[in-house]
């Protein structure tokens, strides 16, 4: 974390005093020991609601130095209800240890690291891996089967291989919420667009019978792996970038239109629609590479962006027009003191959005804040800061089944000697409620306490 300027001893002190204040900003903290950074965390499927918590599939992977294959791992994950959790229990953890509310489920065997995670929003039990390699590898992980990872154990065999980079491509992907389409971008700077429609139907029959074999031992070698698992073309390849694809999103309300951004420091509109050129390019976009793109699930104009420029950009694609770039962003937010590696819009509020840094921040911020602030040493917008990691924050995944309640990790390879840390959290609702909502629980609070004090 040199980027921040700051020692590992400022680092530390740091972090000490975040600690001493979960009590009062968290409604609910997990913190979980990786012995292996993983670079990607997402939420899989609720499939089991309790009283006081609920249990969900939690995806990650395990990115090795070779004396044990690389993993996708499926973890069920217990996420504690709202209100539930006594503040003792969130504050005492131990950073070199497991959570117990963390527990591996699956472990599947990927051919190379695993750089990025996304799951099919209509069946979350699809998802997408990026490698070191040009193709898109597509699971059906409930029917994949558990794997031992020892060293020189065959990889395990993706449900498909999706082709159509030159090459490779290791970051920019995603699934798309309309309909059964794959987006991906890579160091060919096109972007490459997928239907997996005709195939997502029969995954998990014909995976059970066929990779079965595979769990009990049986000696495939890669190459018969990989011969094995059916090839998908592209829809499409598009062509507007002049050097790597970072991140691509679909629209929300689109499987036609998507965006990607790159090294070029572009944010490029596409239409399948119209051809394979850009509906709008919008050059210089930031003042660097552009590392991430998420576009608004609640309101489809806004796009929000991040960069190696330490900032976080807004874009309203109305006022973008096509052809020549003349857009600029509605607002610049700058908070972070190194890159951004990931935004994405919350699903709870559409003006919400969270920002992860090299820094080892994770900002939350509210754009319908802005010009509103309180505190004039504060950016504009932002409400709330996740201080719990003490090196880069690599991915980040907001919880739809359970609202305001967030997964992160950092690859703490710089700062403590290796391995990753997996925290979930939900920050207190009096963080973001309505201030009159608030103080109106508070002074109920206040009269309750009054009326239980004894009497003399």
């Amino acid at each position: 974390m040199k980027e921040r300027g700051g020692s590992r001893a400022a680092v530390d002190e740091r972090y000490a005093q975040w600690k001493s204040l979960i009590p009062v900003l968290y409604d609910w903290f997990a913190n979980h020991n990786l012995v292996w950074p993983s670079l990607s965390c997402r939420w899989g499927p609720q499939f089991e609601q309790a009283t006081y918590k609920n249990r969900q599939r939690l995806y990650l992977s395990e990115q090795t130095d070779g004396s044990v294959p690389n993993t996708l791992v499926i973890a069920n994950c217990e996420v504690v209800k709202p209100r539930v959790a006594a503040a003792e229990h969130i504050s005492q953890f131990n950073e070199e240890a497991r959570s117990p509310f963390v527990k591996k489920y699956k472990t599947i065997i990927h051919p190379g690291e695993v750089n990025r995670i996304r799951e099919l929003p209509q069946d979350s039990r699809i998802i997408a891996t990026h490698t070191d390699s040009p193709d898109v590898l597509i699971w059906d992980v409930e029917a994949q089967p558990n794997r031992h990872a020892v060293l020189g154990a065959t990889d395990s065999r993706p449900d498909l291989i999706l082709r159509g980079h030159q090459e490779n491509a290791e970051f920019a992907l995603a699934m798309c919420p309309a309909e059964p389409y794959v987006l991906s971008g890579g160091k060919d700077k096109s972007v490459v667009w997928w239907s997996i429609q005709d195939h997502i139907s029969g995954l998990g029959d014909s995976s059970k019978s066929e990779t079965s074999p595979g769990a009990s031992g049986s000696k495939h070698s890669k190459t018969a792996n990989e011969k094995d698992s059916p090839k998908v073309d592209p829809r499409g390849v598009f062509h507007g970038h002049d050097s790597t694809v970072e991140d691509v999103q679909f629209c929300p309300s689109s499987a036609q239109e998507f965006c990607s951004v790159g090294d070029d420091a572009c944010l490029i509109l596409w239409d399948a629609r119209t051809g394979t050129s850009p509906a709008v390019k919008v050059e210089k976009a930031h003042g660097g590479d552009v590392h991430c793109v998420d576009w608004n699930l609640h309101d489809v104009n806004y796009i929000l962006t991040g960069s190696a420029d330490n900032s976080v950009r807004m874009w309203d694609r109305r006022n973008l027009g096509p052809g020549g770039g003349a857009g600029s962003p509605i607002h610049k937010f700058e908070g972070h003191k190194a890159a951004v590696l990931c935004v994405q819009w919350s699903p709870d509020k559409a003006s919400v959005f969270g920002s992860s840094a090299e820094d080892g921040f994770l900002n939350v911020w509210d754009h319908d804040k802005v010009g509103k602030k309180k505190n004039p040493n504060s950016p504009g917008g932002l409400f709330f800061q996740h201080a719990g990691h003490r090196d880069k924050i690599v991915d980040f995944h907001w919880n739809s089944s359970d609202p305001w309640t967030i997964v992160s990790v950092s690859d703490d390879g710089e700062s403590t000697g290796g391995g990753g840390t997996l925290q979930i959290w939900r920050m207190s609702d009096l963080i973001y409620r309505p201030e009159d909502e608030v103080l109106s629980e508070l002074e109920n609070f206040k009269s309750h306490l009054a009326s239980c004090t004894p009497r003399a």
